[in-house]
């Protein structure tokens, strides 16, 4: 049975042997018949003290000509330039005639040729070189009349065409000479060879005067724009902010064949990106048109709509259509109804869309994949050359061009295969972004009510990216098993069916990785679980770090954030363990798979010999590659697959449809504007997370039975606290689901004017804020700042009204917010204005100037529906609704209404307005004057960011990375690696030896030649290197056999135990690395000034808690892994080069030079690329972020079509970055190939040399060239992975940036205090002087005054004066300039600050709720009984609702959505009710709650605290017009300190001015 396998086996072999030598001998006749010599040598190369004539006609004659016609071609599609044609260019002309000439008289050479044929002149030969020269010099002088009429003329043009034509010349003199060798010789001159030696003169004549041509001066450039030349000139600006491209020609596009295989045209961007001149997104290339967002937009839209067409009745689309947005609404996600939507498939489109010039990108696929053989292959049959001493040299010479050729063309195929898979990549992301956004843009309110923002923004971001990656893994899909079908074939070829046995191994490996990859997936999964909720906390910590520094909570939180981290981190080491095992397989399997088909084939009776034992080795490697890596291309496609599911149902979801919604009939009454009769609306009820900022909570239902509204009237609607006031204007808007009648609205494509109870700002300047999108009108702008009592705000700001206000609005304060917004809806000039509370954030004064200028001034003539709970202002309405419950239960006259609202007499009306006054007060004051430095501070901060990640990363970065890791196991990893890699190293030498000590015997045939290790093969195979040295060798002795099988078994065991230690050592180090770096981010980030959090965006300091923790915990070590696995290999691989063939240092060394200079050329460009990447991705997504939040006013406002539009700008400068990038990416793999075919070339023409010497062992040179072959892929994978490594490690740069460099607040502690102490409650300010920041004014300035115990004591002032600043003195929010707070005669500035913190106690402005149930809320550290709780709750009149959503464990949603914002507030006053403290500050928080429930939650305080020291800033006065004393602060000093009656009294006095500005 053994013996017929074997016979087999042999008979396959020597078939293919005896195909391989008949169509050798074929190629042998053709040659000798073409140059007239023996079929023995058919292209000698000397030949009677000469270069022979035929070899120096096929090879240095045709090879540089056929080289010059096809570069040649690739210019002559050089796009022209109309302003070229008027300048006279001597030089170019001297070159194209030179050119036409040297065609000319090659087509004059053939003839002389085939008249007077000659013995020494073969004809064929003749007519087959001249017209190749013929061809190419036509080819080259059409590429120079091109170039001649483009900008490319007003230079030398490109150099190569240049280097290229005097290429030929050394073959033209080898002509010559010969010529005069064998036809003068001693006879005399016939007219033939008088005639071509005349025409090669001429031939050379011609050189000359092309290379005059090239030195002639070219004329002086005219002035304008051409690719190569564009930068030079300055940008210019549109009015959106955006630069119109710098670049005025796209990229790619008209640029010739040769540019575009060499990126050529990539050539300035990267020489900026060298000199550091790369600083905006607006100097890289505009997109090529196929690319373009807008075009990309289009051609998706139109087969939507096809595909929607092909399922839908024609009825049916036209009826489906929303009237209102008809004009955007060319994307027919939005154009069709629900129905309609879920009959389109998202991948259907995609499919139809791009899927032609996708699949085609397959064939290039294919064919660079057969190509990847074809290096193998010849190199087998060099070494088999360079073993017998019979072949003649033209055999070797033909080996090295097809090792040249192959190498060549595989090596431009996949790299345009790579190329163009990107470009796909960036069409996918364009196509599916715009989708998702023009779908954000148009769901109904209710639909959208299921999912939080993060989760939308999550489609555009994550599942948009698996979704693209998928196009890399379709191709990767059917690629693999292909290359594997094939690999199995040629190890059959070489063992039989031994190989079996082995395969049976290999495949185990399926399974088993998939069962890895799974566990891998569900930690992954997990780990991300525990980072989401991590960094939702982190969020919330941040969010809320005045309360939590207010009330002490730093451990709390910091307590909550470490557990979330430990289990993060428990998700994180399964995961790098499971990878560790990942990386072990992959490195041993090959050896163990090797050894197993050994044995087989040894057990079935076979001979082993070293030949078999090499080749097996080699495709045993090339088996693992697709193995491994099909579980996670199988992985990236499931991931794929569900990120399609998720955008496709998001997709699905309902629009809101306004055709329906709204009545298109008249209204009952011709004057009404607004009707509403029998209506229920309700808020989705699937879902309690609501995204709309402004609805108080989603289970209400609204019922209104009629309701209608005059033109021209103000409309006021009252109620208590959570009665449904806002869910009415969101009723009007159209964002809730409606049943029963409709809704008539007159003039409603026109949209709304809408004020939502949380301002919503946009992240631009306050003028843009205002425009909102509408032309500037100067005298209108003005009268809108003055209604809005806007003037004097933007004088205060840095840059007026065009300073930038921060994400949300952050560097304004809430009174500042509030009027913007409103200032935005009164510019818009709408018909009806729906104004949600916008007088709770302003002061007595400022909402006394908004009603008489604003609401009853500019919008005098306007439909206004007003909701607030400052019924003093309501006394001018035309009707008020008062609500209670989602229902309108009397509608009347402000006379009727009035009363059964209001708890005070009519003398405190005034007080009640001025309870917004600590809103603004208190925030501008600290607000204003930050907001002017805090802009600043920005800026600097985001300009030092932005100077770190130009250059490249410190050495002090890598530093505190490895002290993260900890020395000594850095040294350990770094040791293991050594001796992996020296184990891997030794294995191959021990092989080589191997072949050295067996006896030779004579040629080897060819069957014995078989694939060895592809390119890519030696770059990832980890446990062995296959000598390629493919030696004929006869079989050694058995015991030979098993002597060096031993040894090697021996090796490569060792090579396994270290390679294990090497994982498991790295996975632990980089863990340890993690944790370190994220404890001292968190600790240092707990301790940082409240100025710090002030001038620091929310974001930018999330950012290092996520993207930049997530890279150090995955990305940094999984990239540092293969950066260090590819330095240590490529020092393995030089020693082995250099031992193995040591005239390679002559090649080595210029190539270093020149390796070094390329990665450096592209390294600081790829920096800076991925910088301006990471720029302009944020925007996309603050972007997305802000249309989600303030989506309500985008709709009513009607400017869907414009955010639009912006969305589409900032993705097309987004992918202007990306592409560049790829791009340059492939720039520098491009040239990295090409110097590697050179290296090859090179390496194969050194061991041709060393053969005819006999210089040198086969088996070291075979060594020497397998190695050869994958060194450009392990340089290529070095700059890369170094590259990525670096960009990674710029987030170790970020986190050490904050881990020690950020201002954090003292902590010493100088005095132990009593356990009671405050026991009294006296309060003492001795000259108080304190400033926000060194560079500011001082916001209090001398203050001196004392508060005795228990006394009760109202703060008042007017905005900036300074009051809340006084509460953070007393906390030390802010450190003290000068003087110095006694608190019971003890200074404050001697306790430490937590113990100070905690001893007295706030009800801070701000309503902050964390995440979390009602109690955590109230309690975080669980200090109180529920009875306490509930007594608290009850006092705040919020039992019954709090019972209601179901105690004290309900969770209150993201920042206590689930309450109204009065509601919040109520919940922060019984926070402060929990408290002992004997101090007590209150920082009115009751600026949203109704007057009655205000009145109820005075006398509780007075009541609850009787005995304590009270300090009140008043937003309303009646609040402290029972205090004992006020205080009245102007311009950061005490003006009046007195009780609250003598006050009043006293004339000119500036407590009686408020009273009095509270009464008008």
């Amino acid at each position: 049975m053994g013996f017929s396998r074997l016979r087999s086996t042999s008979s396959d072999a020597f078939g293919t042997l005896e195909y391989c030598t008949s169509s050798w001998r074929r190629m042998e006749e053709v040659l000798a018949s073409l140059c007239g010599t023996s079929p023995i040598d058919p292209l000698p190369v000397w030949v009677h003290d000469n270069i022979g004539h035929c070899f120096n006609q096929l090879i240095l004659n045709i090879i540089p000509h056929t080289i010059i016609a096809v570069i040649s071609a690739c210019y002559i599609g050089t796009p022209r330039s109309l302003a070229s044609r008027a300048v006279y260019k001597p030089g170019w002309k001297c070159r194209i005639v030179a050119s036409f000439l040297l065609a000319g008289l090659s087509i004059l050479d053939i003839i002389p040729a085939s008249i007077w044929q000659q013995k020494l002149d073969p004809l064929y030969l003749e007519v087959l070189s001249d017209g190749i020269v013929t061809l190419a010099w036509l080819t080259h002088s059409l590429a120079l009349l091109a170039i001649y009429k483009s900008p490319y003329s007003f230079h030398r043009g490109p150099v190569i065409l240049l280097i290229l034509a005097f290429l030929p010349i050394p073959s033209l003199i080898i002509t010559l000479i010969w010529h005069c060798q064998t036809e003068i010789d001693g006879q005399h001159l016939q007219p033939v060879t008088v005639f071509r030696l005349a025409i090669l003169c001429l031939q050379l004549v011609s050189f000359l005067l092309y290379f005059i041509g090239y030195i002639i001066p070219v004329a002086d450039r005219p002035d304008f724009f051409s690719l190569n030349d564009s930068y030079q000139h300055e940008p210019l600006i549109t009015d959106l902010g955006i630069s119109v491209p710098t670049w005025p020609g796209v990229a790619e596009d008209g640029e010739s064949w040769l540019s575009r295989f060499s990126y050529a045209w990539m050539n300035p961007l990267m020489k900026f990106g060298y000199q550091r001149m790369l600083n905006r997104p607006q100097d890289i290339f505009q997109l090529p048109q196929q690319l373009q967002a807008n075009r990309v937009r289009e051609h998706f839209c139109s087969c939507w709509q096809e595909k929607a067409a092909l399922g839908q009745e024609s009825e049916n689309i036209a009826s489906s259509t929303d009237g209102l947005f008809s004009q955007s609404e060319r994307f027919s996600v939005s154009t069709f109804s629900h129905k309609t939507q879920k009959s389109v498939h998202l991948l259907s489109v995609l499919h139809t869309a791009f899927g032609l010039r996708y699949y085609s990108l397959g064939l290039l696929k294919l064919a660079g994949s057969l190509l990847a053989f074809s290096g193998p292959l010849l190199l087998n049959l060099l070494v088999s050359f360079m073993e017998s001493h019979k072949e003649p040299l033209s055999h070797g010479v033909m080996y090295t061009l097809g090792l040249f050729a192959g190498s060549f063309l595989g090596a431009i195929l996949r790299n345009q295969f790579s190329y163009e898979i990107n470009k796909t990549m960036l069409v996918v992301r364009t196509a599916v972004i715009s989708a998702i956004y023009q779908k954000a843009l148009r769901v109904s309110g209710s639909s959208l009510a299921g999912f939080t923002t993060g989760e939308i923004v999550n489609f555009m971001s994550t599942d948009t990216d698996r979704l693209v990656n998928f196009c890399l893994s379709f191709h990767e899909l059917w690629s693999l098993p292909f290359q594997f079908a094939i690999t199995l074939y040629l190890l059959y070829q070489q063992v039989g069916v031994a190989f079996l046995g082995g395969l049976a191994l290999a495949l185990l490996l399926v399974p088993i990785n998939k069962v890895i990859a799974n566990r891998i997936m569900e930690n992954n999964k997990e780990m991300l679980k525990h980072k989401d909720i991590r960094v939702k906390l982190m969020t919330e910590f941040l969010c809320g770090m005045r309360v939590i520094k207010f009330y002490t909570w730093e451990k709390h939180f910091g307590t909550r954030v470490h557990a979330s981290r430990a289990q993060e981190l428990k998700s994180l080491q399964a995961l790098k363990y499971l990878d560790a095992v990942c990386v072990y397989l992959w490195a041993a399997l090959p050896v163990v798979v090797s050894i197993v088909i050994f044995i087989t084939y040894v057990l079935l009776g076979h001979q082993l010999s070293a030949t078999k034992v090499f080749t097996a080795l080699a495709l045993v490697g090339m088996l693992i590659l697709p193995l491994n890596n099909f579980p996670w291309i199988l992985n990236g496609i499931l991931e794929a697959k569900v990120s399609l599911d998720r955008i496709q149902h998001f997709l699905e979801l309902a629009d809101q449809d306004l055709d329906s919604y709204y009545s298109r009939a008249g209204p009952s009454d011709p004057c009404s504007l607004l009707e509403m009769h029998n209506a229920i609306f309700s808020w989705s009820t699937a879902s309690n997370v609501n995204s709309e900022p402004q609805t108080p909570r989603t289970s209400l239902e609204l019922h209104i039975q009629d309701l209608m509204v005059a033109k021209g009237a103000l409309v006021g609607i009252v109620g208590k606290v959570g009665c449904g006031k806002s869910t009415l204007l969101a009723a009007i808007t159209g964002e809730l689901k409606r049943q029963g009648e409709q809704v008539y609205i007159w003039d409603l494509e026109k949209g709304f004017g809408l004020v939502t109870q949380e301002p919503w700002i946009q992240f631009t300047s306050v003028r843009e804020n205002i425009l909102f999108g509408k032309e500037y009108d100067a005298r209108f702008y003005q009268e809108v700042i003055e209604a809005c009592a806007l003037s004097d705000d933007l004088n205060i700001l840095p840059a007026g009204d065009q300073t930038e206000v921060g994400e949300n609005g952050v560097t304004l304060s809430g009174g500042q917010k509030a009027r913007v917004a409103l200032a935005r809806a009164v510019y818009q000039e709408k018909e009806l204005y729906l104004l949600d509370d916008p007088l709770a954030a302003v002061d007595a004064d400022v909402a006394n100037h908004l009603m008489q200028k604003c609401i009853l001034g500019i919008l005098r003539h306007k439909t206004r529906i007003l909701c607030t709970h400052r019924t003093e202002f309501l006394e001018k309405a035309d009707i008020l609704l008062l609500m209670d419950n989602g229902k309108i239960i009397k509608t009347g006259t402000p006379g009727e209404i009035l009363p059964l609202v209001e708890s005070a007499p009519n003398f405190r009306r005034m007080d009640k307005r001025n309870k917004d006054k600590i809103p603004t007060t208190a925030n501008q004051e600290e607000d204003i004057e930050s907001e002017e430095e805090d802009s600043n501070q920005v800026n600097c901060i985001l300009k030092q960011e932005e100077e770190k990640k130009e250059g490249a990363v410190a050495f002090q970065v890598y530093r505190a990375y490895w002290l993260a890791v900890g020395s000594c196991l850095a040294l350990s990893i770094l040791l293991s690696l050594l001796l992996m890699q020296g184990s891997r190293n030794i294995s191959d030498w021990w092989l080589s030896n191997w072949i050295s000590s067996l006896p030779h015997a004579g040629n080897t045939s060819v069957s014995n030649i078989s694939i060895q290790l592809n390119s890519q093969l030696l770059l990832f195979s980890h446990g062995v290197l296959i000598s390629p040295v493919l030696v004929s060798r006869t079989s050694n002795a058995a015991s030979d056999v098993n002597f060096y099988l031993t040894v090697y078994g021996c090796i490569a065991g060792a090579n396994s135990v270290f390679t294990i230690l090497r994982s498991f050592l790295f996975a632990y180090g980089t863990i340890h690395a993690a944790t370190v770096i994220h404890n001292r981010l968190l600790r240092r980030v707990m301790k940082a000034t409240m100025t710090f959090f002030d001038t620091t965006p929310t974001g930018r300091i999330l950012n290092r808690f996520s993207s930049d923790l997530y890279c150090v915990d995955d990305s940094l070590p999984f990239l540092l892994n293969i950066f260090l696995a590819n330095i240590f290999g490529l020092l393995g691989m030089l020693v082995m080069i250099t031992y193995g063939l040591p005239w390679i240092g002559l090649v080595l060394l210029p190539l270093a030079v020149i390796y070094y200079s390329i990665q450096r050329y592209y390294r600081f460009t790829s920096r800076e690329l991925k910088r301006l990447y990471s720029l302009t991705l944020s925007p996309i997504y603050t972007h997305f972020s802000e249309t989600l939040t303030g989506l309500s006013i985008i709709r009513a406002t009607r400017a869907t079509d414009r955010f639009e539009t912006e969305n589409q700008l900032r993705l097309e400068l987004n992918q202007r970055c990306r592409f560049a990038s790829n791009t340059a990416m492939q720039w520098l793999d491009i040239r990295l190939q090409m110097i590697g075919v050179a290296v090859v070339t090179a390496i194969a023409g050194i061991a041709i040399i060393q053969h005819q010497r006999n210089l040198g062992d086969p088996g070291l040179v075979g060594l020497a060239l397998s190695y050869a072959l994958s060194v450009t892929n392990l340089l290529s994978g070095l700059i890369t992975s170094f590259t990525q490594t670096e960009t990674m490690m710029v987030s170790v740069e970020r986190t050490e940036e904050y881990a020690t460099e950020i201002p954090i607040e003292p902590q010493e502690k100088v005095l132990q205090v009593a356990p009671d102490w405050p026991s009294q409650g006296h309060i003492e300010f001795q000259q108080v002087v304190l400033a926000y920041r060194p560079e500011l004014p001082n916001a209090l300035d001398g203050v001196t005054f004392t508060v005795y115990p228990g006394e009760k004591v109202g703060i008042v002032g007017r905005t900036g004066s300074g009051k809340s600043t006084l509460f953070l003195a007393l906390f030390r929010m802010v450190e003290l300039k000068s003087g110095r707070i006694l608190l019971d005669n003890i200074d404050s500035h001697s306790v430490g600050l937590m113990e100070l913190r905690c001893r007295l106690a706030i009800i801070p402005q701000d309503p902050f709720l964390f995440s979390g149930t009602v109690r955590e809320n109230l309690d975080p550290q669980g200090q109180h009984t529920d009875t306490e709780l509930y007594q608290v709750l009850e006092q705040c009149h919020l039992q019954a609702v709090i019972k209601q959503m179901g105690g004290l464990d309900c969770e209150l949603g993201e920042r206590g959505k689930s309450l109204s914002v009065g509601q919040r507030q109520l919940v922060c006053l019984a926070r402060a009710l929990l408290t002992q403290a004997k101090i007590l500050c209150i920082d009115e928080a009751t600026a949203s709650v109704d007057q009655k429930t205000d009145k109820l939650l005075q006398e509780t305080i007075r009541q609850r605290f009787a005995d304590k020291t009270v300090l009140t800033i008043a937003h309303r006065l009646n609040t402290i017009l029972d205090s004992d004393r006020v205080l009245v602060m102007h311009a950061g000093k005490v003006a009046e300190l007195d009780s609250p009656a003598i006050l009043s009294q006293k004339q000119g006095s500036l407590f009686q001015h408020l009273l009095q500005s509270g009464q008008q």
